[in-house]
């Protein structure tokens, strides 16, 4: 699975859903303090992206002391402390519990509710993955037709001389 799937249909923007994705992954662990993150183009490419989206989430995750950039080296983590990480858990925790909560209302038990929960999750995955693998047919497809564009303008100009 791709850590950086964008969900289209989301009303956040492209960018926000991506840092929000850093900020749980560093929160969480999965990215630690010295990690280097991946450079700009390869994740434009992994996510379907304009590498400037990754540009300006690393630049608001530095900003607000998630990684720290080194010019010609790269986006590294930072030490952000256990009470950035805790935050993160904390937000996910309230969330999933708000929801859990309000499930229990409607009348549901556990068990209907954690069964619900697996195929909600299921389906999101199925549809981020056909999601994701429409968008990099159409960024194959653009990027071979701006080549073949650009091959036919190299031949038009050698025959033109």
């Amino acid at each position: 699975m791709n850590l950086f799937e964008v969900d289209e249909s989301s009303g956040l923007p492209v960018w926000v859903q991506l840092r929000n994705r850093f900020v749980y992954l560093i929160g969480t662990g999965h990215y630690q303090p010295g990690d280097q993150l991946p450079s700009v183009r390869r994740l434009a490419a992994e996510a379907s992206v304009n590498y400037n989206t990754i540009s300006k989430v690393y630049i608001n995750l530095e900003h607000d002391g998630y990684v720290i950039s080194a010019r010609g080296k790269g986006v590294f983590v930072r030490d952000i402390g256990e009470e950035k990480r805790d935050d993160t858990r904390a937000v996910a925790e309230t969330v999933i519990e708000d929801c859990i909560k309000r499930c229990v209302v409607m009348g549901m038990s556990l068990d209907e509710i954690k069964l619900r929960m697996l195929d909600v999750a299921q389906k999101i995955q199925e549809e981020s993955r056909s999601m994701s693998n429409e968008k990099r047919a159409l960024y194959e497809r653009k990027s071979g037709s701006r080549v073949q564009q650009e091959e036919k303008g190299y031949s038009e100009v050698a025959f033109d001389g």
